[in-house]
């Protein structure tokens, strides 16, 4: 685990103390490994507020008082850069960022005079933080992969890149709110709006800047949104996929000119008998040393690691752009074999990997690797569904490479939400919504799908914002979740500006309440969705939701010294992605045509047959599978469950959905894994000691026991805290 943390206060009187270690040194700690458990770890000088040594375990510091920053966690030297102007003026850009120097300080003045954008226009995944004498201003990414957190602390403000250090600092309570509407409706930013799971610690939304003067904050957007009343400016489809070509090829550029990393050589004990540095590795969780990506036969997955096996077309890639001459991309593909359905995918992941540049592993994975069977895990930042497929995802990458590439967030920036669908409308295109609308009829068989989905889509881009996010409310609190069956009822129901989450239909009345109110109190002022089209509005805050979850996952699957890179969630691919005309993203199966350009254009022109074959089915028949495995013991966890403790649900109903769902009734299994997946997370954080802060032994952790969760009933009271 990896984050930056800093403050800016009115009162120079907040000392953090003064410089020590190296930043080429790990982080201290008893394994060398930067976490939240607050265990281990030392500071570097002293200093503090009242008498009180205050300083992130295990942290690095890039500058100090009187608006001090910290590197905490294992951070390689690479990641950690800062540049300065001069000493009120300086830079530092934590993450893979392929800007050099220059331009790192080129943008610095740009930033100095209020020009945010610049600080995320470089390929890579990065924070970028300025300070300006006393103005400091921290830039998030459009996807939300790096997102920013911020709390008043001091007479000031505290900000970091992890919500949990936060919490420790003010020693926030938990905000039942937050699991509420997290719960209730995931993908709506109006339900969610700033908060996090602890009380007091806010959030800044993603395509936003933190900017700090001597404490006081502002957060202001720096990328332009599709407006509701002007139709988007017409791009030519060719030249907007040539952009996402540059952008993805840059994107994996930059990883591979990075330095090279082998992991553990600082912690190998030396010779073994009978192992090599190979075995030794393996032996303590290692990953492998150099370039590898996942293989998954999917069309995001391959086109990765196709670039990053630098075959011929693509420029200064040849052998991997400085991977070693002969080196060959690791290349991994996960065969699960408590399911079936993904033979055809292991088909293709062969075929593409049968090229001499690919060194290809298939990793297999029995019931002990579905979801919900193997729970245990570490405490992550956030809650999010994917803790319960954690272990499934660390079997895969603990084979896999020290940089390894993933396709996750490809669906997410290049697939058409069915909600852009009205804004085709709008626009007055509608001949554009043949081929979708016959593609939805042909999988239903039902020469009706025509016209309830044009009537979807029309009363959509007919419906104001106000009233979608009002209508949404009144689901809720009238538990209206019945959704119809099926691909085109998953379309019908995206129509909407907002709807009720699948673990919705398992809350508590006043849970459920509590999260109608936060909806009708947004809906009375202008919110981020006004003034946007619903179907641009709805695909961001899809893939908001999406990053978020996928660094929850990061976390919990985090294998020691490996990195993973999602080049999908860069900020400029991002922004190549949303360049893409609306007409050609919603056409069937667009996503695979448009990674087959972009890699002819880099010169892998031939690609297996099934190319860009969508897998939904599979990750589904893979979680009800893994829940009638592991039913009995999911039954135990909902026997005395937190989140009924905190009068989210109701234990008797859960474990009653359990076991339905484990007997074959088609209830929606994603919804009991975010349950599940909460449930564990507050069941960690509970169980967790110590802090991220080192100080007098007065300072206590975040959520104490004791105080956490609410007794049944006092909804109102836990979210106030």
């Amino acid at each position: 685990m990896r984050w930056l943390v800093g403050w800016s206060s009115t009162s120079t009187r907040l000392r953090s103390g003064g410089f020590g270690g190296s930043l080429d040194a790990g982080p201290p700690g008893a394994d060398g490994y930067g976490d939240f458990s607050g265990q281990g770890g030392a500071s570097y000088g002293s200093g503090g507020r009242d008498g009180e040594t205050l300083q992130p375990v295990g942290s690095q510091p890039l500058w100090g008082d009187p608006d001090p920053l910290w590197a905490v966690g294992d951070w390689r030297p690479d990641e950690v850069r800062v540049v300065t102007a001069d000493p009120e003026t300086r830079i530092a850009v934590l993450g893979t960022c392929a800007a050099t120097d220059e331009q790192l300080k080129v943008a610095l003045f740009a930033a100095k005079g209020g020009a945010l954008r610049h600080l995320t226009a470089w390929a890579g995944s990065y924070t970028a933080v300025v300070q300006v004498g006393r103005r400091i201003t921290v830039a998030g990414d459009l996807a939300g992969a790096r997102p920013v957190f911020h709390t008043p602390w001091a007479g000031g403000t505290a900000y970091a890149t992890a919500a949990l250090p936060l919490a420790d600092l003010i020693e926030a309570n938990l905000d039942i709110g937050h699991l509420a509407a997290l719960l209730a409706a995931p993908d709506v930013p109006e339900a969610l709006q700033d908060s996090t799971p602890y009380a007091g610690v806010r959030r800044v939304p993603p395509g936003h800047a933190l900017t700090l003067r001597a404490g006081a904050r502002e957060i202001a957007g720096y990328e332009q949104t599709a407006s509701l009343a002007v139709a988007a400016p017409a791009v030519d489809a060719h030249r907007a996929i040539e952009g996402v070509r540059d952008a993805l090829v840059e994107a994996v550029r930059a990883r591979l000119a990075a330095p090279r990393h082998v992991p553990g050589v600082e912690a190998d004990p030396g010779p073994v008998p009978g192992m090599g540095p190979a075995e030794r590795r393996a032996a303590r969780g290692m990953p492998v040393p150099g370039i590898g990506a996942d293989l998954s036969g999917g069309s995001g997955s391959a086109t990765l690691a196709l670039l990053a096996a630098g075959l011929p077309g693509l420029p200064g890639t040849v052998l991997g752009h400085g991977t070693g001459a002969g080196e060959r991309l690791l290349a991994v593909t996960f065969n699960d074999l408590a399911t079936r359905g993904r033979e055809a995918e292991i088909e293709r992941a062969g075929a593409l990997a049968a090229n001499p540049r690919l060194h290809h592993v298939v990793v297999a994975g029995g019931e002990e690797a579905l979801p919900f069977v193997d729970l245990e895990g570490p405490l992550t930042d956030e809650p999010g569904p994917s803790l319960v497929s954690a272990a499934r995802h660390r079997a895969r990458l603990a084979a896999g490479s020290a940089d390894h590439f993933t396709g996750h967030g490809a669906r997410q920036v290049l697939d058409a939400h069915p909600a852009r669908l009205a804004d085709l409308l709008m626009d007055r295109r509608r001949r554009h919504l043949l081929r979708p609308v016959a593609a939805l009829t042909k999988a239903d068989g039902s020469v009706l799908v025509p016209g309830r989905v044009y009537g979807a889509a029309r009363r959509l881009a007919r419906t104001p914002y106000r009233a979608g996010i009002e209508e949404s409310a009144d689901r809720l609190l009238r538990r209206r979740f019945d959704e119809p069956a099926g691909a085109v009822g998953a379309s019908l129901a995206a129509l909407t500006w907002a709807r009720p989450g699948p673990a919705a239909r398992w809350l508590t009345g006043e849970a459920l309440a509590e999260v109608s109110v936060r909806l009708s109190e947004a809906a009375t002022r202008p919110g981020p969705g006004s003034g946007q089209r619903p179907g641009d509005f709805r695909a961001r805050a899809a893939l908001f939701r999406y990053a978020a979850d996928l660094r929850v996952l990061e976390q919990a699957a985090e294998v020691r010294f490996q990195r993973l890179h999602a080049p999908f969630l860069d900020n400029q691919v991002v922004r190549a992605c949303r360049a893409l005309p609306e007409a050609l993203r919603v056409q069937p199966g667009a996503r695979a045509a448009i990674l087959r350009t972009v890699l002819e254009g880099a010169g892998v022109p031939e690609l297996p047959s099934g190319w860009g074959t969508p897998s939904h089915a599979e990750s589904t028949a893979a979680l009800r599978a893994g829940l009638r495995v592991g039913v009995d013991h999911l039954v135990q966890l909902f026997d005395t469950p937190l989140l009924a403790q905190a009068g989210l649900v109701e234990a008797r109903v859960v474990r009653k959905a359990l076991r339905a769902t484990a007997e074959g009734e088609p209830l929606p299994v994603d919804g009991l894994s975010e349950l599940v997946s909460t449930e564990l997370w507050l069941r960690r954080l509970l169980s967790r000691r110590g802090t991220c802060w080192t100080g007098t032994p007065a300072r206590q952790r975040a959520v104490p026991t004791g105080s956490v969760v609410p007794q049944q009933g006092a909804l109102g009271a836990g979210r106030r805290g």
